[in-house]
């Protein structure tokens, strides 16, 4: 199956509608001691407007950023560093985040069953075990099914970065698919027309490509055809649209690109904040190089210093600017890494205890919520699922946590799964 993130620099103008429409067809591709809500959370109580998940692909170690095991042999080089909120010492690659962890919520207690990487990635986006028979639609896209579209023009999501086998729209028509981004520093390519292919030239070979998939529509259900023109139309509009200025990066000033890190994952922070400006509900951002199996304290340092300064400048950012508050940022891997250091000097895959982040929207900052055993294997007090936290999000967003959506084999699927929110850090 083609992927719609994979090799976005060679589309055309009129390749990108396609595969786009295409590919979302289906065609071709805190403090301890706080318990979990119960189900059924107050819709009324979200306060997100948007949100920013910054997912770090490869499994970050919970043991060198937010779950320090001082005097423990299983933690390794890494020393704790005081931060902004009091009590709260973190891992001493993160020195920027420091000075910004009042804002921030740490989840210490998350865990999950698979070590896989896949299936990881898949239950983080959607709550959901990755299965064969169906594909389950990311937060992003219940999102906009639960709360309605927002943009006339933008898309609702997009996702930038490395995102391979994003479950997108899952079940879900073609509507709710996020826009892929390849490189936040290249922005929305192939937007303009060639210099010989002037605007009423363009619109009728859409009229044209609009006669000649006649047939190819007729084989499908209706619903479905539609859903596909509604899909490509959205598209066309963007491409014709004013707001694509919001995916230009040059438009900021060069200090401002600095700060937030030349780099993929700091360009795309900075992306981040341009969209969430624009009102763009859901905008993921995917970093790779977290997979640490050797020589972690020889690759850790790098890694964690990206992440650190695109990371810091976003919530600085953010504040700045008066949008934090109703701005929820979230930090996610797919799970954690073993308190055992192998005979490689690297840690392993760990599904037993991890740590997360969330920060703005709403939440208290400046606290852990839960804990692992004394050496980080298991979570311990507060045991947070990856529904819980999921829930945590479609809370902060206001979205009804309990209302079931069926896909077309008429299953009954809900935003978080059986998770519930932990309403205490709001």
């Amino acid at each position: 199956m083609t992927n719609p993130y994979n090799n976005l620099d060679s589309l055309s103008r009129r390749a990108l509608l396609e595969r786009a429409a295409k590919s979302a067809f289906g065609l071709s591709v805190l403090a301890p001691g706080l318990a979990a809500a119960a189900p059924g959370a107050d819709r009324t109580a979200g306060r997100a407007k948007q949100v920013i998940y910054l997912f770090m692909n490869g499994a970050m170690s919970h043991l060198d950023t937010f779950d320090l095991k001082p005097g423990r042999e299983v933690q390794g080089e890494t020393r704790g560093i005081a931060t902004a909120a009091s009590g709260v010492r973190i891992g001493n690659h993160l020195p920027g985040l420091a000075k910004v962890m009042n804002h921030v919520v740490a989840v210490r207690s998350l865990y999950q069953e698979t070590a896989a990487h896949r299936q990881g990635r898949y239950l983080m986006r959607t709550s959901y075990a990755e299965i064969a028979s169906t594909r389950h639609p990311f937060l992003g896209a219940w999102a906009q099914k639960l709360d309605g579209k927002r943009l006339k023009d933008l898309p609702d999501s997009v996702v930038i970065g490395n995102s391979s086998r994003h479950p997108g729209a899952g079940f879900m028509e073609p509507e709710f698919s996020p826009l892929p981004i390849g490189r936040a520093s290249q922005g929305l390519k192939n937007t303009k027309s060639p210099e010989y292919l002037k605007d009423a030239a363009f619109k009728k070979r859409l009229r044209l490509a609009g006669q000649f998939d006649t047939e190819f529509q007729n084989r499908y259900r209706q619903k479905q055809v539609r859903a596909y023109n509604d899909f490509y139309e959205q598209a066309t509009r963007l491409l014709a649209s004013s707001e694509l200025a919001a995916f230009d990066l040059k438009q900021e000033k060069e200090s401002v690109r600095e700060a937030y890190g030349d780099n993929p994952f700091g360009q795309g922070c900075l992306l981040a904040r341009r969209l969430a400006e624009h009102r763009v509900r859901f905008i993921e951002v995917a970093s790779g190089k977290w997979d640490h199996h050797r020589d972690i304290y020889g690759s850790l340092p790098e890694q964690a210093a990206m992440l650190d300064q695109g990371l810091s400048a976003l919530l600085g950012d953010l504040q700045q600017r008066g949008m934090l508050n109703e701005t929820l940022v979230v930090l996610g891997t797919e799970f954690g890494r073993s308190p055992k250091i192998n005979q490689n000097a690297g840690r392993d895959h760990h599904p037993g205890a991890f740590s997360a982040l969330l920060a703005g929207g709403g939440v208290r900052g400046g606290r852990f919520y839960g804990t692992s055993d004394e050496d980080g294997h298991s979570a311990d007090e507060n045991r947070t699922s990856v529904a819980d936290f999921n829930a945590t999000i479609a809370h902060a967003m206001g979205l009804p946590i309990d209302k079931e959506v069926y896909s077309a084999a008429g299953r009954p699927f809900k935003v978080a799964h059986d998770g519930s929110p932990i309403t205490e850090i709001f």
